[in-house]
């Protein structure tokens, strides 16, 4: 192994991390992996900071004294050194040492296996350091206040005893949808609802409950029908009617049988879904839509003739990416959110300054995401409109690849505009060989993909299919039929709808609702006028028996 990516390779289950830590070296080597790691992320924290930049101490290897970048530590003694060179491993085997980590991955090395190795008790301990250092310094414009801590649950007495009335479901939802007539555009979308994490736990803890709600024609009452179909431990195919039905009286222009457009659903369905959520509003909405799928998008239009520039934040609740029409060419994710945030030139007609009050020769052109959602949605526009005419659209049959982790950051507008106020890049590297161009740990940025929607054949005779993943275990949904499915041969697919959610979640201070504020308050205030009509009567009873003495 000569570099450090053959980590991913390292998959091997080693008896002597076992051996060593049930012994008397276990608490060293866990104290010493501790270390490094929190370590490294203070050093990525600190480096975005000015005021700490200065500090901040490169460590350099212990054999060649060359200032390491991406240092491996020795989870035996203080020594750091290079990977590239191979001093660590040297090290290794000179002084009978058998472990040492890397601080960035938390990946461990054992010298008498000759290979990165898995080990529950450290990748659980690198987690935990990892979720510690994102709320140390994960902060919030409400009162700048830090993330709330993360604690796993404990039933209570009361929730012992609620569960002790509760029916058990099937953990996994696997069930194909029949198709009614050309609704195959509607399974794959519902398929990408059913095993989106956060929508599954909102359902499936009764955040919404179709018996209770008032609503007619509510989407949000269909959705929480098909959580209890999917996850009802029926093994037949379900056919989603009265979603379609629905669908059809909110929505006039996806009514009847012919073939509609899978994204265009999505984006119908998000609106209908928020339409008829509890807590639905038109601004500050904290509904499950938004909850789930808003970011923010941030344009920036410069005037090069004075050097202004006009910034401008839009709701955001998925991303649409250029596809290049050259099917001989494989594109990717990264290049198309390349291109997406790369300046574009606008004509001079399509601006005009606010500050010189003049016509620009030239206009750039800038888009970034300001605030990334939970779950991010990805379309590729594989399907070209010249005129307005629906039926001459043509559809890029171009390959785009796609990972099954990303890491957002490159695309933020913290990155993308430099770091704010000058070149984050350029003032860190003056003092580390390894820039930090965005805040915090990688994993606040980092996203695994659930979800993918195909589309095959052509236009007019196509057909749509989705990939889920459920776990680690990845399903082919083809309408009915569900089928056992590798990651390869998701990746391997060509998409034309990408689902990703985030590796670790922001937990917010808990607040309570407004909705759930203003229906206490009506509460009160009905117990309160029963309370006056009571003494009202109560007061009429004894004027009567007085009258009647």
């Amino acid at each position: 192994m000569s570099d450090t990516s053959d980590q991913s390779e390292g998959n091997e289950r080693c008896m002597h991390i076992v051996e060593a830590l049930e012994g008397p070296e276990k608490v060293a080597l866990s104290g010493k992996f501790k270390t490094a790691a929190t370590w490294y992320f203070q050093r990525v924290h600190d480096a975005i900071h000015p005021s700490k930049r200065r500090k901040i101490a490169s460590p350099t290897c212990g054999t060649c004294s060359v200032t390491l970048a991406r240092p491996f530590v020795c989870l035996h003694c203080s020594y750091s050194g290079c990977w590239a060179k191979g001093h660590i491993r040297s090290h290794l085997r000179h002084t009978g040492h058998f472990f040492c980590a890397d601080p960035k991955t938390g990946r461990i090395f054992c010298s008498q296996c000759d290979n990165f190795i898995l080990n529950t008790t450290f990748e659980d301990l690198f987690s935990a350091m990892v979720l510690r250092a994102e709320e140390a310094e994960t902060k919030f414009q409400v009162a700048k206040k830090n993330r709330e801590t993360y604690r796993t649950w404990t039933p209570n007495e009361r929730d012992i005893t609620a569960l002790k009335d509760a029916v058990p479901i099937p953990c996994q939802g696997r069930r194909g949808l029949l198709n009614l007539g050309q609704t195959c555009f509607l399974n794959v979308i519902l398929q990408s609802f059913v095993h989106n994490p956060l929508l599954r736990n909102y359902f499936l803890s009764d955040k919404h409950n179709r018996a209770a709600c008032k609503n007619t024609d509510c989407t949000c009452c269909e959705l929480d029908k098909l959580f209890s179909e999917i996850y009802s431990g029926e093994t037949v195919p379900y056919g989603p009617i009265s979603f379609l039905a629905t669908t059809w009286r909110a929505s006039s222009e996806l009514a009847g049988y012919a073939q509609q457009d899978a994204h265009e659903f999505f984006i119908t369905a998000l609106g209908q879904i928020h339409a008829t959520s509890r807590g639905s509003t038109n601004v500050s909405c904290n509904c499950i839509i938004h909850t789930t799928f808003l970011g923010q998008l941030q344009s920036e239009v410069k005037c090069e003739r004075c050097g202004n520039v006009t910034s401008t934040v839009d709701p955001m609740l998925d991303v649409s990416l250029e596809v290049e029409g050259d099917k001989d060419v494989e594109a990717t994710l990264g290049s198309c959110l390349k291109r997406f945030t790369k300046p574009e030139t606008l004509g001079s007609k399509e601006y005009s300054c606010s500050k010189c009050k003049q016509t620009p020769h030239q206009v750039t052109k800038q888009l970034s995401i300001r605030e990334l959602p939970p779950v991010l949605s990805i379309q590729f526009k594989r399907f070209e409109h010249r005129t307005a005419d629906k039926t001459a659209a043509k559809k890029i049959d171009t390959r785009v690849s796609f990972p099954a982790t990303i890491n957002m950051a490159p695309y933020t507008t913290f990155v993308v505009s430099g770091g704010g106020k000058g070149s984050m890049k350029s003032k860190v590297k003056a003092v580390a060989p390894e820039p930090f161009p965005y805040p915090g740990p990688d994993a606040l940025y980092e996203y695994d993909l659930f979800a993918v929607v195909c589309h095959e054949g052509q236009i007019d005779n196509g057909h749509y299919i989705n990939f889920a993943r459920f776990q680690e275990e990845w399903y082919r949904f083809d309408d009915e039929k569900v089928t056992p499915a590798t990651l390869k041969q998701c990746l391997k697919s060509s998409a034309y709808m990408c689902f990703y959610v985030k590796k670790h979640l922001d937990y917010k201070p808990y607040m309570t609702p407004t909705y759930v504020l203003t229906r206490e308050g009506e509460i009160a205030k009905e117990k309160q006028r029963e309370k006056e009509k009571e003494l009202e009567r109560m007061k009429e009873v004894e004027n009567d028996l007085l009258a009647t003495i």
